[in-house]
């Protein structure tokens, strides 16, 4: 199975048809993710002036790509009846994606864990694209994949909030969801503090039965995923392997930062919140560039651009 040329592409990871409009005004939108939260909210915001049906049809007419609508679902059948629902009635407005989540399961012990996967197998078979959603691991993604997902969106920011509060960080007053987590800090601290833990045995047998010291190495980590651009990564570097078709979307972003190194890694897609694209283009030495340039500007050249 062929990926395709690697591009990277940028969907705007929003529902509000003020932030979409804008952002694709700026000639860098590639698609769009939505969810039923993020629709109603925008919906709300214009006083019941336009319906839901319509409102999603003007956001597939505004943006140039895919736009991933999602299902209410939780068992497979419901799923791929929704999915054709959805897939024939904005179809004609644009390029429609349904969103299925790789495990569907509301509680432990249910017997829905695999209806997702049962869903995207028959919706691939039916021609219909599916982005695979709530991926948290590499062994989700290889699953979605091999269904016959045509997106694979592993959730960056929310593994790193996973991985916070395993350490016993509370979000609001550790830290901000929009905060960066740095994993490479976070590391060299582990690896000090498990050097000293593992000074005080006798030998390398003891400190790896230490408990102690497995208690340090598992709460900085969700079962070898150090963070959630390391989760990328990983899902990355599997697909090109097996050269899987499933082209993988970055999502959860919560910074510029994120979208640099996801980046980096090759992913094939980031889907971006309004106010951290804004981010990405902005930098304090830019700023003063461009104030410096305005300010060194002569007459005489203005004249150029005056006197035609």
């Amino acid at each position: 199975m062929f990926r395709g040329v690697f591009s990277l592409k940028i969907f705007i990871d929003s529902a509000d048809l003020d932030e979409i409009r804008r952002a694709c005004e700026w000639g860098i939108i590639d698609g769009a993710t939505t969810n039923p939260t993020l629709i109603r909210k925008a919906v709300e915001k214009r006083g019941g002036k336009v319906s839901m049906e319509d409102y999603i049809k003007e956001i597939l007419r505004t943006v140039p790509g895919p736009v991933s609508l999602e299902v209410i679902g939780v068992r497979a059948e419901e799923m791929i009846k929704q999915a054709r629902i959805l897939y024939e009635k904005f179809s004609p407005y644009g390029e429609v994606v349904i969103k299925i989540p790789v495990n569907p399961s509301l509680n432990e012990g249910d017997d829905l864990d695999f209806d997702g996967l049962k869903a995207i197998r028959q919706l691939d078979r039916e021609g219909i694209p599916v982005n695979c959603t709530l991926v948290m691991t590499p062994e989700q993604a290889i699953l979605a994949a091999k269904a016959g997902a045509r997106y694979v969106s592993p959730f960056a920011g929310r593994i790193d909030d996973y991985i916070r509060v395993k350490m016993g960080m509370k979000t609001g007053i550790d830290y901000r969801k929009e905060d960066y987590f740095d994993y490479n800090l976070l590391s060299r601290i582990r690896d000090l503090k498990l050097n000293e833990h593992a000074s005080q045995y006798g030998s390398v047998i003891d400190a790896y039965k230490s408990q102690d010291i497995r208690k340090l190495d598992q709460e900085t980590q969700d079962n070898g995923i150090i963070s959630g651009v390391d989760l990328v990564a990983k899902i990355v570097r599997i697909f090109k392997t097996y050269n899987f078709k499933a082209q993988v979307i970055a999502s959860s972003i919560r910074n510029a930062r994120q979208v640099r190194e996801v980046a980096e890694i090759g992913v094939d897609i980031v889907t971006v919140p309004f106010e951290v694209l804004r981010d990405m283009v902005r930098h304090p030495k830019t700023l003063e560039g461009m104030r410096d340039f305005m300010a060194d500007v002569v007459p005489q050249y203005r004249d150029i651009f005056e006197h035609r």
